[in-house]
């Protein structure tokens, strides 16, 4: 066999373009060295990595990397979606990053250049075919955060924050290598394809406790990428720490990561005897404990990250039907899978269009303050506080949000094509019970001032204006056009 293998420099593209505008990000800093070309490049460089990834996976799958059959790199529609999302996220943050890098104490080309990376490992993550590039893709997505959180200069919060965010994470990671050094030692192979098969083939591996503890180890090392309960506790304290831009992009894009990593090896690699009953059980106690948690909070990041933590449970759901032998066949387990990718793509658009209104809302280089300081917002701001009103009417499924409400329907739908009901009814129940927050917050914008309250902020920044319009638009028209993406998830 020739070592030399032929690499299809077309299905790299979005990689090589993802790469690159992280370097010359860093020559623009360097050798402009003015702030508004920096931000300027790297915004150019996330619209032509989407753009990129449009153009490659509409031309069908490519792969690269291979060995046989087996290959590293693999670039369909599914890679294309998800690293359209990742750029689109970039672009945004971007756009909401305005305000805080114009207070200065945020160094712009270190900044710029982070999020190129962390969108270079976004890219790369959709398209893994193997669990090293997997697992080094999905720390090339993290590992940038951990400096972007605690990057603003002087802020005790923000260091605190990036410190717990990476010590966990570390964590995660290691439980997640050793998973994967446990699963070579069993099968002899580390592709995502090819460790689906040798579990077919050979289906006594399964009985081995070997086997059990290396799934195992896998799934809970992704699970505290997603934030799933119990592996949760790092993901409220480090998005109240971080800026307001940054605790939006971990919100998103940060999740969709742990969650397209984790439904890769659950689909493709780990068998669904040993991952179902896991996933069900972590579906029901994440949103549980997340929707309950949130209806206590007063402040309004933290009252985000915790519904964020309920809605990392309804993506997990559908793949608890796994659990059951009619979650199984085919059709089912397609279902499952095209419903977790669709809801994860809907959750991002909209929690983006919230977070980028809370931005809109607050003076420039603040936090996200208490449910109390966005008391009266929308009478201020009609606009912008209608656009957080649809996003947290959407994320709690309601109409007008259609996006959410789509987002739901198809969870349950596939739970019951799985033959899942009483997974079904427990996503009803939490559904019904976030609706308490979500409402509650979106009243409390329509709600009269205290007689105390600051009602002359400036108008929101044109930069961040324009983010929400887009990212509401976004979120409004994928909300007609929802089996657009179900059949890109599919």
């Amino acid at each position: 066999m020739s070592l030399v293998q032929n690499v299809d420099n077309v299905a790299l593209l979005p990689a090589y373009l993802a790469a690159g505008t992280a370097v010359l990000v860093l020559l623009a800093d360097l050798l402009v060295a003015r702030a508004g070309a920096t931000v300027a490049v790297a915004a150019a460089g996330a619209v032509a990595t989407g753009v990129g990834a449009a153009v490659v996976g509409a031309a069908g799958e490519r792969r690269t990397f291979c060995v046989g059959a087996d290959c590293s790199w693999l670039f369909g529609d599914r890679a294309a979606l998800v690293a359209g999302v990742f750029a689109l996220l970039t672009l945004g943050v971007l756009a909401l990053s305005g305000p805080l890098l114009r207070a200065g104490r945020t160094p712009v080309g270190e900044y710029c250049f982070l999020l190129a990376c962390s969108m270079t490992g976004g890219v790369v993550l959709g398209a893994a075919g193997d669990l090293i590039t997997l697992i080094v893709a999905l720390e090339t997505l993290t590992l940038p955060l951990y400096v972007l959180v605690g990057l603003r200069r002087g802020s005790l919060a923000s260091a605190e924050a990036a410190v717990t965010f990476f010590v966990v994470s570390v964590v995660a990671t290691t439980l997640t290598l050793l998973g994967a050094a446990l699963l070579y030692a069993v099968t002899g192979g580390l592709h995502l394809g090819r460790l689906g098969a040798t579990f077919g083939e050979r289906p006594e591996l399964l009985d081995l406790p070997l086997t059990t503890v290396a799934v195992a180890l896998v799934v809970l090392g992704l699970a505290f990428k997603v934030a799933a309960v119990p592996f949760h506790a790092w993901a409220p304290a480090t998005y109240d720490g971080a800026p307001l831009p940054i605790a939006a992009y971990l919100s998103t894009a940060s999740k969709l990561g742990g969650v397209v990593a984790l439904l890769a090896v659950v689909q493709t690699a780990l068998p669904a005897t040993v991952t179902g009953p896991v996933l069900a059980l972590l579906a029901v106690l994440t949103m549980t404990v997340g929707n309950l948690v949130a209806l206590r909070q007063r402040r309004t990041v933290r009252l985000l990250a915790w519904s964020s933590v309920a809605q990392a449970g309804y993506i997990l759901a559908p793949l608890g039907a796994l659990a059951l032998a009619a979650g199984r066949t085919a059709d089912a387990w397609a279902g499952a899978y095209a419903a977790a990718v669709a809801y994860a793509v809907f959750f991002v658009v909209l929690e983006l269009a919230a977070f980028a209104s809370v931005v809109a809302l607050r003076p420039p280089d603040a936090d996200g303050g208490t449910l109390d300081d966005l008391r009266g917002a929308a009478r201020r701001h009609p606009w912008v506080g209608a656009a957080l009103a649809l996003a947290l009417v959407g994320l709690a499924g309601l109409p007008p949000g259609l996006a959410g409400l789509f987002a739901k329907v198809t969870v349950v739908r596939a739970l019951l094509d799985g033959g899942a009901g009483w997974l079904a009814l427990v996503v009803a129940i939490n559904a019904v019970i976030g609706l308490a927050y979500y409402l509650r917050l979106a009243a409390t914008l329509y709600a009269p001032p205290t007689p105390d309250a600051v009602v002359d902020r400036p108008r929101p920044p044109r930069v961040v204006t324009l983010a929400l319009a887009v990212a509401t638009a976004i979120a409004v028209l994928v909300g007609f056009a929802p089996q657009l993406v179900l059949d890109l998830a599919g």
